[in-house]
């Protein structure tokens, strides 16, 4: 099998195993039991297993074709009632995104938006919930990639659950590689993706809830291919079949992935995995003169911000493609007003990945002629 010319240092797609791409070598029937009981099936339990060990029995997992804003848009837009109010958490360029998607489904809305450079205000939060009944659902980003924010999600559940709301989280770039159970938390929906701390290839996100709310939404769905009801009605009808073409390859990938995961030791090991690799990341970019855009009691083990360097011989595409050429792939910045870049340290990426690309930015820092 050809090997990757470079490491993927972004928030995913990322980089995957040689072994999760070999999982999509074979074609499969989307009729077929070989595909939806023995690879559908156990994906969705073993999804369901990853989110809660306290409490599996009391949740569902649901499968949804495209990328993982698809899923989101699939949660949202079942999840709220046509009567609903949704009050969304928004600290950077994915906490936008669900006012967007909210925005364009019509549904009626409350935006907190703190910045990009702070977590969700909790005084607010609890005022907010306090004086406004209309509110029936709060939806919040767990890991904003925008700066690589892990945001409160226990403490801002505690507030959303005491006030008897629906809690909806978009744990994109955080679930399965970030210790949580949404049982203990009283989470009632939760999304993410394919192609993301499992380390999978992208297609298809999945939507993790509780049984009880799930029967609650039949109605809500307003839109035919995103309905997350009946998406889950036909895995459950269907021992695990998709109501349209699923992305077989893709989904054999997944499970090749999540079959890794657990010889790897589980979330907790991975997590350790990133945490050592994000940690020898900022220590390294420290020794060079780099600094963090966000102080280190807001970072995450999934990508770090970096200011630009205060040099007139610095080119963000230059610096790039040198990396590019040393085997390193970065991520632009995406925080407003701020020059930066970004450099992800999830993925098949491990510590002595990270300490090569240290030698290799240090090699690479003269970089305008």
């Amino acid at each position: 099998m050809t090997e990757n010319p470079y490491i993927l240092l972004t928030p995913g797609p990322l980089s995957t195993s040689p072994t999760v791409r070999e999982a999509m070598l074979r074609d499969w029937c989307t009729w077929d039991d070989d595909y939806n009981l023995g690879i559908v099936t156990p994906i969705r339990e073993g999804l369901v297993k990853l989110a809660t060990s306290i409490a599996p029995e009391k949740y569902t997992c649901t499968l949804m074709q495209g990328s993982g804003t698809f899923s989101v848009e699939s949660m949202i837009g079942s999840v709220l009632p046509q009567d609903g109010k949704l009050l969304v958490l928004a600290n950077g360029a994915y906490g936008d995104r669900l006012v967007k998607i909210t925005a364009r489904l019509g549904i009626d809305h409350e935006v907190h938006d703190t910045g990009e450079l702070a977590p969700p205000d909790l005084n607010r939060l609890e005022e907010t919930l306090q004086n406004d009944a209309a509110i029936s659902h709060v939806v919040v980003v767990h890991n904003e990639t925008t700066t690589g924010m892990m945001n409160p999600l226990s403490e801002i559940a505690k507030v959303v659950k005491s006030h008897e709301k629906i809690f909806m989280v978009d744990s994109m770039s955080a679930f399965g590689g970030v210790p949580l159970d949404v049982a203990e938390l009283d989470i009632d929906f939760i999304v993410s993706s394919a192609n993301k701390c499992i380390q999978g290839v992208p297609g298809f996100g999945f939507v993790i809830g509780k049984i009880n709310e799930m029967e609650k939404i039949k109605e809500n769905a307003r839109s035919l291919s995103m309905d997350l009801y009946d998406q889950w009605q036909g895995h459950e009808n269907g021992n695990g079949k998709w109501r349209y073409t699923s992305p077989t390859h893709v989904t054999r990938a997944f499970f090749q992935a999540m079959k890794e995961l657990d010889e790897e030791g589980g979330v907790l090991a991975r997590y350790q995995r990133y945490t050592e690799n994000q940690r020898r990341l900022v220590e390294g970019m420290k020794r060079l003169g780099f600094k963090c855009v966000l102080p280190g009691k807001h970072h995450s083990p999934i990508i770090t911000g970096f200011f630009n360097p205060e040099s007139d011989k610095y080119d963000f595409m230059r610096f790039y493609t040198q990396l590019k050429e040393k085997g390193f792939v970065i991520y632009p910045g995406k925080v407003t007003g701020i020059d930066s870049f970004r450099i992800g340290t999830i993925g098949h990426v491990f510590p002595e990945d990270i300490d090569r690309l240290i030698i290799a930015i240090k090699e690479s820092m003269y970089w305008k002629e």
